[in-house]
């Protein structure tokens, strides 16, 4: 998971709780921005929870691309920090 290690050594964050009537949200904050929100499947393990949360902080790095499993608004940055 040295996606999820790099954004928190980088200032960022995660969290994991409720968000928005859903029990089970995953979210991944750099210094500025939300940058993933993943809700957990019906029966994803924990462990599988941070793994798709760590593809999701890489695809941020890579091109800016913010995936948003709640609010379903897909964008990306102007600039994305890696």
């Amino acid at each position: 998971m040295n996606n999820l290690e790099i954004l928190i050594e980088d200032g960022g964050d995660v969290s994991i709780g409720p968000e928005d009537g859903y029990p089970f949200v995953a979210i991944a904050r750099d210094a500025e921005n939300v940058v993933a929100l993943l809700v957990r499947e019906k029966g994803e393990a924990l462990t599988a929870l941070l793994r798709r949360l760590d593809r999701a902080v890489g695809k941020f790095f890579e091109n800016g691309e913010v995936v948003d499993e709640v609010y379903d608004l897909p964008f990306t940055t102007p600039t994305s920090p890696r």
